[in-house]
């Protein structure tokens, strides 16, 4: 069987691939046809009649790469050996406050729109987590149990 170098990268031009991707047909009757095909014209005819094609893309499979998310996003996979980064960089500090302040602040409006508290005692308890009194909305309703700032009809 002949070497088709030449009508390999001729055909890779023509079909925008890599010459890798080029079906050239093994057929010994057609061999010589494709052996006489060195003009681009001659290439364009072979590909028409089918002689020449060009492979499918090959990508890469996401499913091994899905199941790895879907199991970070329980919470595996995300270890000690997995980290690089120090806390700080993972997610940084500014996050985590804007986080804690925005759960804090919902929580405390929606405890003035139900009246559990008078907006006397929002407006302290809205300063006092901006100055970082409370680690979260857990803590913020023990302090206002232990106070006993709940508003009593």
């Amino acid at each position: 069987m002949p070497d088709f170098t030449t009508q390999r990268r001729l055909a890779a031009s023509e079909l925008n691939s890599g010459k890798s991707r080029v079906w050239i047909n093994p057929d010994p009757e057609v061999a010589g046809e494709l052996a006489d095909a060195i003009t681009r014209e001659d290439i364009r005819s072979q590909i028409e009649a089918g002689n020449i094609k060009v492979h499918p893309k090959k990508g890469n499979s996401r499913a091994r790469y899905k199941v790895r998310a879907a199991k970070r996003a329980y919470g595996h996979r995300k270890g000690p050996g997995h980290r690089k980064g120090c806390k700080g960089a993972r997610t940084p500090k500014k996050e985590l406050w804007m986080t804690k302040i925005r759960a804090l602040r919902r929580k405390l409006r929606e405890l003035k729109e139900t009246e559990v508290i008078d907006r006397h005692t929002y407006r302290m308890l809205y300063r006092k987590a901006k100055g970082g009194e409370y680690r979260s909305t857990a803590h913020l309703n023990a302090y206002i149990k232990a106070k006993g700032l709940m508003r009593s009809e």
